[in-house]
């Protein structure tokens, strides 16, 4: 009985459908993030560091959010193409370098800690 259901097995070709509904990809930006200053530069970014490490991004095109971690590494879900991904992590990498741009002319002035 159990050949018979062995046999019926075998002769079963499956050929599943599959399309790409989500893509979880990582990056290291190579720097510290202060991550409480980069929420308030941008309306995008939440962080609530009570409730999760890492501040939450939310990308409208391409559709994705990103977790920014305060070491500099990024987790970028929600893609659906390597393309979307390079784009949300470029428009991330814009509000992180605007910020440390302005942070560095902040301490250059005079009587900046």
């Amino acid at each position: 009985m159990a050949e018979k259901a062995a046999q019926k097995h075998k002769k079963i070709m499956l050929h599943p459908d599959f399309k790409i509904e989500n893509i979880v990809a990582s990056a290291d930006l190579g720097v510290e993030l202060d991550l409480y200053a980069i929420a308030k530069a941008s309306t995008d970014i939440d962080y609530e560091p009570e409730q999760f490490p890492g501040a939450i991004c939310k990308i409208h095109n391409p559709k994705t959010a990103l977790l920014l971690f305060k070491n500099g590494k990024v987790i970028c879900t929600g893609s659906k193409t390597e393309e979307d991904i390079k784009k949300a992590i470029d428009q991330v990498v814009k509000i992180v370098r605007r910020y440390v741009i302005a942070k560095a002319k902040d301490s250059s002035k005079p009587g900046a800690a």
